[in-house]
């Protein structure tokens, strides 16, 4: 019997576990999970629902306390790891607790990133009382509190500094919550790390009619009585602040333990360290010299992960990342890095309707895609993208043709559903109910994203036979 003790009690952990649960480990084995946060394991995708006000905080939990026990694995919560002892293999915690270890895994995840605003932290070292970092449940709770306190309303103005997916998840959070909104990005555009200045532009224009200022190109340097001051000279009037502007591996413990560190901790196909015995997955994992911050490629980790120490020897390919916007009346997807993969570009933008369209195509295979507007033929370029389709010479070019009269699509049993899980439309047709897509399969669990295929999918699917 071994001892596996995962550190982190995020998102890629609960999907290690339910692996592990699945593979049999963690009835023969003693798994064990110290979670730094008091909550349960929670969807952190979803944290901008519950700040707008469609989700609440409880909707979040990915398995409850209770599920951890009823499957034999021990789940500390408030459990803050200060060092790992790896000549003792013992991990040790900040009360003095020492928990030994055969196997460890590091899901650490990644830390904000604190953009050098001057009069962002006080000089006791705690943040300004305007200022809220965005990246925990209770980040989101203090928010949320914070919003209520002033009683909302669009006297009330908030900054977000930002202007990534979660940046403009927030400001369209708080503006749905009627707040006066405005999105500070450094870069010359929205949305830089993902799509080209095109698509950021048409993302800002979205933005900008439904009422959030958008000021690009631009660098908050300091906050003051008066309001944020940008290097361009603006002064921008903020009762809140909020920072969304990045995040970073964490790596300090891996660090301390003396493990190969570069960008993230560096893994290798086995999601193995420079230390045999330890393991590292999610935002905090280096593979092939590239960090994710997207929950598909932490899922897939830690399903290779979980097969690994059930005896499997499987190996991690690396990612295909999807990242898709979860905002309110803003519709984002992306595939890929269409930026930098190279390719030839079919590109369809119509910037007085918002839309902005482009796949980036290798030997005939669609290899990236960044979709805005109109997400109508996302979910087949999803499949050609996953399944590597080699395409005819015009089929790129209709892909990206909305159809004059939209006719129903029926989906393969093999077909793809949710890019998170990677659960296919023959899984969810299989299940009897929302609940039990969620409990089997995970559907609807990671970035929301599928959640209306899936409900289109149940709504549809046949009826069972009495006999």
């Amino acid at each position: 019997m071994r001892d596996v003790v995962v550190v982190g009690s995020g998102m890629a952990t609960t999907r290690l576990v339910e692996g592990l649960v699945a593979r049999g480990v963690a009835a023969r084995d003693r798994v064990t999970v110290l979670g730094d946060e008091p909550h349960a394991p929670y969807n952190r995708i979803l944290l901008s629902a519950v700040l707008e006000g469609t989700h609440r905080p409880e909707a979040l939990t990915l398995r409850s306390p209770g599920w951890y026990a009823d499957h034999g694995v021990e789940l500390r919560l408030g459990a803050r790891v200060l060092d790992v002892d790896r000549e003792r293999r013992e991990v040790v915690l900040v009360d003095g607790t020492r928990v030994d270890y055969d196997v460890l895994v590091l899901a650490t995840g990644s830390i904000p990133s604190l953009p050098p605003i001057r009069g962002l932290v006080r000089m006791d070292g705690t943040l300004h009382p305007a200022v809220h970092a965005f990246r925990s449940l209770d980040d989101c709770l203090r928010l949320d509190a914070a919003v209520d306190a002033v009683g909302g309303g669009p006297d009330l103005r908030a900054v977000v500094v930002g202007g990534g997916l979660l940046g403009l998840q927030v400001a369209r959070a708080l503006a749905v919550r009627g707040l006066a909104v405005e999105v500070v990005e450094g870069g010359e555009h929205l949305l830089r790390s993902q799509v080209g200045p095109q698509a950021g532009r048409i993302i800002a224009r979205d933005l900008e009619r439904l009422g959030t200022a958008v000021y690009t190109g631009a660098r908050a340097v300091r906050l003051t009585d008066e309001g944020l001051r940008l290097d361009n000279g603006y002064v921008l009037s903020a009762d809140l602040v909020v920072l969304t502007a990045g995040g970073r591996p964490a790596t300090a413990l891996a660090r301390r333990a003396g493990l190969a560190v570069r960008r993230g901790v560096v893994v290798d196909d086995r999601l193995t360290t420079s230390d045999p015995r330890v393991h590292a997955l999610g935002d905090c994992a280096e593979h092939d010299g590239r960090v994710t911050g997207f929950v598909p490629p932490a899922w897939e980790q830690a399903q290779v992960l979980a097969d690994h120490l059930a005896g499997d020897d499987v190996r991690y390919p690396g990612a295909r990342t999807v990242a898709r916007l979860r905002a309110t009346d803003l519709e984002v997807a992306v595939l890929g890095d269409p930026e930098t993969e190279p390719g030839e570009v079919v590109e369809v933008s119509n910037p007085v309707v918002g839309s902005h369209r482009k796949l980036v195509v290798r030997d005939g295979v669609v290899v990236a895609a960044a979709l805005v507007g109109d997400l109508s033929r996302i979910g087949l370029i999803t499949q050609h993208y996953d399944r590597a389709t080699v395409l005819g010479p015009t089929e790129p070019g209709r892909l990206l043709m909305a159809e004059r009269t939209p006719r129903p699509t029926v989906l393969p049993d093999d077909a793809e559903v949710c890019v998170c899980a990677g659960v296919t439309a023959g899984a969810v047709r299989a299940c009897r109910s929302l609940e039990q897509v969620r409990e089997d399969t995970r559907a609807t669990t990671g970035c929301g994203g599928c959640a209306e295929a899936v409900r289109g999918l149940l709504a549809t699917r046949p009826a069972l036979s009495s006999t």
